[in-house]
């Protein structure tokens, strides 16, 4: 068996420069350079990037949420994780800020319409996503319950992202995938 860790989402953004985030963007370079799996989730995907020699910033174009759809990209296609995922699935998102700019060798697996960066390699052992496959749509429209106020004040119809909420199995596929080849033993790679 081995370790993996899963870098989760945060009301932080990256770009603040936090001393626990800069701490964790340190400890992020050391795991892989040692090889540790890493899977980084919204926070942790920027995070990762930031850590790994990328920018992370607010996205011009504002906020992304809600259920959207995720297109992989030739190299997603091609990636033993993403191996019998559609072209095209639904995520849920709820992000300000975006990596604006990738790590020197990282590879973009998906993107979305509003975002170019949905799901990043960084090595063999070091994968993460812009969206959050460990959101279910329940927990997804109490997210946008929850910021209905700021949606609105954004231009943002909280009711149509309601709405539009969908469930999500591929993502969730995603992140299961990625734990499970981990941790075992006869996974590819090990």
């Amino acid at each position: 068996r081995q370790t993996v860790a899963v870098l989760t989402g945060s009301w932080a953004m990256v770009s603040d420069r936090l001393a626990w985030s800069e701490r964790t963007a340190d400890w992020i370079r050391q795991a892989v350079a040692i090889g540790m799996p890493l899977f980084g989730v919204c926070y942790g995907h920027q995070l990762m990037a930031h850590a790994l020699g990328g920018e992370v910033a607010y996205h011009p174009a504002g906020r992304e949420s809600g259920s959207k759809t995720i297109a992989l990209s030739p190299w997603g296609v091609d990636d033993p994780l993403l191996s019998g995922l559609p072209a095209t699935f639904p995520a849920h998102l709820s992000h300000l800020q975006t990596v604006t700019r990738l790590p020197e060798g990282a590879t973009v697996l998906a993107a979305s319409s509003h975002d170019p960066h949905q799901i990043v390699r960084y090595g063999p052992q070091a994968v993460s996503t812009q969206f959050h496959p460990e959101f279910t749509a329940p927990i997804a429209r109490s997210l946008i319950r929850y910021r209905e106020a700021v949606l609105q004040a954004e231009g943002i119809d909280p009711q149509q992202l309601h709405d539009e909420v969908q469930e999500s199995p591929q993502a969730a596929a995603i992140l299961t995938r990625f734990v499970s080849d981990f941790l075992t033993p006869d996974a590819p790679g090990h």
